[in-house]
């Protein structure tokens, strides 16, 4: 029966759309334009029927298309529409940005079967033990680190489905809060890069790749923080709604060698490890396993020590200054002097010489002789001076002459500025407050998260970072990522004919269904431009006056109502070509209306009555977990959705900052 209620909600919006269609399309004085919206209206309602979004859209593109083009010229109206067909998914199919969206698929798939994730949730739940609602934020950070990796949220909601919420529910964990933890942390993956969400959005509307991914980095992660902060803030208002994590389950065994030196020694690791290396104070540890466990125990300081000196070569690095002494500007080849003492090549005629008016003797009325408009000799098949000289100066300059070519100067380092050692005080001071506090028990949970933690975020820093520093193509990072992938399942010991086939097919089958969404929109958005729906549109919005302001709320707001009965694919691929060509008039970035759009967009997945998150949760969690529950649960993140893409378009520089810097847009 609850199920029914959604269903009774959706067929109610179908009915919203299709009564608003009847009421206000001109059906007496109706021109193509007017087919166009219908043509909009009823592909919503086709895919809210639950009809293949993608062959929707190529029908009713295909139908449609007929449609302009027999009222131009029957006779040629099937072959009109057969040659767009062809041309519109040859044009997708050569999009080369779209050949990393199987590829970072497939890196996907194959970090899930790598049976991180389990890991990564226990180390991450005993790191944060003492945090209020350790259990909810240690599940946000696993989803937001695994989406990262994934991009898919399906895998993700169902794997955190399986692994988090039978513990948060175990330990007294709100039903609610617990729901809407995993269904928003699982939905991250579509923002935060490498996300296919952002390439299919560069690929409709023209942007780069590359900038949409450094944009989309920080909105990502404070959106992530906003959720952390939210479950926090709960936990310590409300403890019953996320209690504290029993001391039993933070229970951690340690090995003989880091037990014995924790009780004859210290509990702290450098003082055990210090006074386990004495002679007389040796309990039978070997040499190897001290080394291996101080090495290990190090490890935050070396990566510091290496942070800093990389900080402080880069703040005190001199400026290169070429040398320029004694060359001329770009262009002459040849000292001053012989510039001006010849005149022509492809220089304006000055008054004297060249093609000037013959200047006339003084005394002299006559007009000049028939002779005198004859080509110039200067002009004739020889090359012109200046070319002669570019070529083969007569006598350049001495100072040009002899100048060799230029050289950087052998500047002193900078000083170094007062942030530096602002950050190495602060530095320095945590490593202080870090050791101090840094006991075998969190050895333990540190080795726990080398082994789960750092391998999958030097996986996904390694591709995000060989895209935005420009060393290596969206695709190029694709094929990074799936190797790494095929490493961390080989080092996992998960790598075998079964899971790689496995991968393969759900590869191959969600690459063809964005590929054949690229195809259907783009048939669907050429029928829509041929009616002249797109002019009709843009009539419309531009004649209501509106201020950039007023045009961003009010885009911000269709997406955000169309998300739900639509899912992100859908929206992009039908609305997005609408949207585009009117952000030129609003002077608004097409970099910054995708980041608004991307973070709207998270709303795609947690918003009835298409809210997939919610279902791929209720297919994993217990019978007593209701539909209901889940979509109450999704409520105050929407809210918190909202209130990140209302600080975006305030603070605009969250997602243009750094593209800006490191592409000077």
């Amino acid at each position: 029966m609850k199920i029914k209620k959604e269903l009774y909600f959706g067929f109610t919006l179908m009915a919203v759309i299709l009564a608003v269609t009847v009421i206000f399309m001109p059906w007496t004085t109706m021109q193509n334009g007017h087919i166009g919206l219908l043509m909009l209206s009823l592909v919503v309602v086709a895919i809210m029927l639950g009809f293949p979004t993608a062959f929707t859209l190529m029908g009713m593109g295909v139908f449609f298309a007929w449609l302009a083009y027999r009222s131009g010229n029957p006779e040629i109206a099937v072959r009109q529409t057969l040659d767009l067909m062809v041309q519109r998914a040859y044009s997708v199919m050569s999009n080369d940005v779209l050949i990393s969206i199987p590829l970072f698929v497939f890196m996907g798939y194959l970090v899930e079967r790598a049976n991180l994730i389990s890991k990564l949730f226990r180390s991450l739940e005993l790191a944060l033990a003492r945090v209020p609602g350790a259990l909810a934020v240690a599940t946000l950070v696993t989803c937001a680190i695994f989406a990262t990796a994934t991009g898919i949220v399906g895998a993700v909601v169902t794997l955190m489905g399986l692994l988090a919420l039978p513990a948060m529910l175990k330990s007294g964990y709100d039903v609610r809060l617990s729901a809407g933890v995993i269904t928003a942390g699982g939905c991250l993956g579509i923002l935060i890069p490498p996300s296919v969400m952002l390439i299919v959005y560069g690929a409709t509307a023209g942007v780069s790749v590359v900038q949409l991914y450094a944009g989309a980095f920080f909105p990502g992660i404070m959106l992530a923080g906003l959720y952390i902060l939210y479950v926090i803030i709960i936990a310590k208002l409300n403890p019953h709604l996320a209690p504290p994590l029993p001391m039993e389950e933070r229970h951690i065994d340690l090995p003989p060698a880091n037990e014995k030196m924790r009780e004859v020694i210290s509990h702290r690791v450098l003082p055990g490890l210090i006074g386990a290396v004495k002679g007389s104070r040796n309990l039978g540890i070997s040499g190897g396993t001290i080394a291996k466990q101080g090495i290990i125990a190090l490890l935050p300081a070396i990566t510091l020590v290496l942070f800093l000196g990389f900080t402080w070569h880069m703040a005190t690095k001199p400026a290169a200054v070429a040398e320029t002494a004694g060359l001329t500007q770009m262009g002459g080849g040849i000292a001053e002097e012989s510039v001006e003492a010849e005149s022509g090549g492809l220089e304006e005629p000055k008054e004297e010489g060249g093609l000037a008016e013959p200047k006339e003797e003084v005394g002299d009325l006559k007009e000049p002789p028939a002779e005198g408009v004859k080509e110039p000799p200067s002009l004739g098949m020889q090359d012109p001076p200046a070319a002669k000289a570019s070529v083969v100066p007569a006598k350049p300059a001495a100072n040009v002459a002899v100048t060799p070519a230029p050289t950087l100067q052998a500047a002193e380092r900078l000083p170094v500025p007062v942030w530096y050692w602002v950050l190495f005080v602060a530095s320095v001071a945590s490593a202080i407050g870090f050791y101090s506090i840094f006991t075998f028990v969190r050895l333990e949970v540190f080795k726990m998260l080398l082994g789960s933690f750092f391998p999958l975020a030097l996986m996904i820093l390694a591709v995000l970072g060989s895209i935005v520093f420009g060393f290596a193509t969206p695709t190029e990072a694709a094929a990074l990522g799936s190797a790494g992938g095929f490493i961390l399942a080989a080092a996992y010991k998960q790598l075998n004919f079964g899971v790689v086939k496995e991968s393969v097919f759900l590869t191959a089958k969600t690459s063809a269904m964005v590929c054949w969404l690229f195809v259907g929109s783009s048939i669907f958005s050429a029928a829509f431009a041929l009616l002249g729906g797109q002019d009709l549109v843009e009539k419309w919005v531009l004649s209501l006056n509106m201020t950039p302001l007023q045009f961003m709320l009010l885009s911000q707001f269709i997406i955000f109502i169309l998300g739900w009965p639509l899912e992100w694919t859908e929206i992009i691929v039908i609305f997005m070509p609408i949207f585009i060509p009117l952000l030129p008039h609003f002077g608004v970035d097409p970099l910054f209306f995708g980041l608004l759009v991307a973070l709207n967009l998270q709303t795609a997945f947690l918003s009835p009555p298409v809210a997939m998150a919610a279902f791929y949760l209720k297919g994993v969690s217990p019978p007593h977990v209701t539909l209901n529950q889940i979509f109450a649960g999704m409520m105050p993140f929407m809210g918190i959705q909202v209130f990140a893409l209302a600080l975006l378009y305030i603070f605009p520089d969250i997602g243009m900052w750094l593209p800006r810097v490191l592409y000077g847009n």
